[in-house]
């Protein structure tokens, strides 16, 4: 029988728990009060149940978060859809505009979206989820690009994304510095894998997974900072 607390009226019957309404008060726990707040206590309280009741569906505090980001990564993927845009520009317009929207909508936990590590953590964030990734990489060779041209945009959009909406979340209250303790409260063992994925079910991913997981960094920020040049030329010509 759950115990009443300050969440649960007296009289009052504590919904079925259940992981999916953990990771969903999780959420809104971190939108309230960012993710350095977030406890097993604190989300037991809010549910109006013990502590340890919670091991049964969650493995811990590290498992709530991927859960979590796992979660806005799947309402991303819902709105996703290469059909919806005739050109790749349209694809990628409407991808940046979606994961703006978390960073919007959930600016205290985009930095979770921008950190998360899955099976492959050689996938960059905000693009994080290999589900997403496959589905991106899929619909740019859909549009006509090689391997070698959609892994080059993927790493170079990834970029712009992160850079771009880590430092929007900052000005809209989020909190980017690193967690300076152990994410996780249980102890127990955290499946490998991103969300309900793995790498066997993303064949784009898993194809290309050498090409992924290169290290250009050196020329990806020269490659950036050309780009950021011209730009800035091109204005001060005109």
């Amino acid at each position: 029988m759950a115990k009443r607390t300050e969440s649960t009226p007296e009289g009052a019957v504590a919904p079925r728990l259940t992981r999916e309404l953990i990771i969903s008060t999780a959420l809104q726990q971190i939108d309230h009060s960012g993710a350095q707040s977030l406890s097993m206590r604190s989300l037991a309280q809010q549910l109006g149940v013990e502590a340890m009741s919670l091991y049964r569906h969650v493995h811990g505090k590290e498992d709530i978060l991927e859960g979590v980001v796992a979660l806005l990564m799947d309402g991303l993927l819902a709105d996703l859809d290469a059909e919806l845009a005739e050109h790749w520009q349209g694809y990628l317009q409407t991808t940046a505009h979606q994961i703006r929207r978390i960073a919007v909508e959930h600016p205290k936990v985009f930095p979770l979206v921008a950190t998360r590590h899955p099976a492959a953590p050689w996938l960059r964030p905000p693009l994080r989820s290999i589900e997403v990734v496959n589905a991106f990489l899929a619909a740019l060779i859909g549009h006509g690009f090689t391997d070698q041209q959609a892994v080059n945009t993927y790493r170079s959009f990834s970029s712009f994304l992160l850079g771009q909406l880590l430092l929007e979340s900052a000005v809209r209250g989020a909190e980017t510095a690193p967690m300076g303790e152990s994410l996780d409260e249980g102890g127990a063992p955290i499946p490998e894998g991103d969300g309900r994925r793995g790498l066997q079910d993303a064949p784009e991913v898993y194809r290309l997974r050498n090409m992924l997981s290169e290290d250009r960094s050196d020329e990806e920020f020269e490659v950036s900072l050309e780009a950021l040049l011209d730009r800035l030329a091109q204005e001060l010509s005109q």
